[in-house]
């Protein structure tokens, strides 16, 4: 879709005499796995946004992400009077509003299953989580290896083995990027900061991710940032 059609697509979704805007609230690109989801849907698919960043584990983060959202997490997506939370509920969001971009795949069997790895992502996966926090400028090879960070490794190389060989053309999960491939990003900043070693396709399917334009201004950004979390680099120890 050109710059105009978003325009046009814009304004016919919000009406009224504000400017029709999106602003995002994100936490540190480092560490904010849950952020970096929406933001880079809204990069890859050239859906215009105001960024708006505070600080995770400062003494106000709290307090700031409260002027945006009363359930006190981010990301945050404000479409003008419309407060949306949660980064799914925010990329079905997106998905709605802009139904020409195909944030989805179009296919409506490729659609479910990329609708319920992105729901498994959403819900599960706790182990890799804990273990293996996101921290794009560390170098935590061998870190985080435990039962359960393992197991869920296996599980997401098994979903996306069988993504790029039924759907992806061994391109991005589903042929074209879409939702499925932002919401693993997070996932390939922790296989390469934890150097977790995979099969020649799925590396291969990690250095995509990486290289995208979207995935690779957020890394530039991460790596541009200077506040720490110590508490959270500190915790994978194993």
């Amino acid at each position: 879709m050109q710059d105009t059609e978003l325009e046009t697509t814009l304004a016919a979704i919000f009406s009224g005499d504000k400017k029709p805007s999106l602003q995002l609230v994100i936490g540190n690109k480092n560490y904010s796995s849950w952020s970096m989801r929406p933001w880079v849907v809204m990069k890859a698919f050239g859906i215009p946004f105001e960024e708006i960043r505070i600080l995770l584990d400062k003494p106000n983060t709290t307090s700031q992400i409260s002027e945006y959202s009363l359930a006190g997490r981010v990301p945050v997506l404000l479409a003008n009077e419309i407060t949306v939370w949660d980064s799914l509920a925010i990329c079905e969001f997106l998905a709605e509003q802009f139904p020409l971009q195909n944030l989805w795949p179009e296919d409506v069997a490729a659609r479910a299953i990329a609708r319920s790895i992105c729901a498994e992502m959403h819900s599960g996966f706790a182990a890799l989580r804990f273990d293996m926090p996101m921290n794009i400028r560390a170098n935590l090879h061998g870190k985080g290896r435990t039962i359960g960070s393992q197991a869920d490794i296996g599980r997401i190389s098994e979903i996306w083995e069988d993504c790029l060989s039924g759907y992806g053309a061994h391109q991005f999960l589903f042929g074209d990027f879409s939702i499925a491939d932002a919401y693993f990003a997070p996932v390939v900043m922790r296989f390469r900061t934890y150097g977790v070693s995979l099969a020649p396709a799925l590396q291969a399917y990690v250095e995509r991710v990486t290289a995208h334009p979207a995935v690779a201004e957020w890394i530039r950004d991460a790596e541009a940032e200077t506040d720490e979390m110590p508490g959270h680099d500190a915790r994978p120890a194993v």
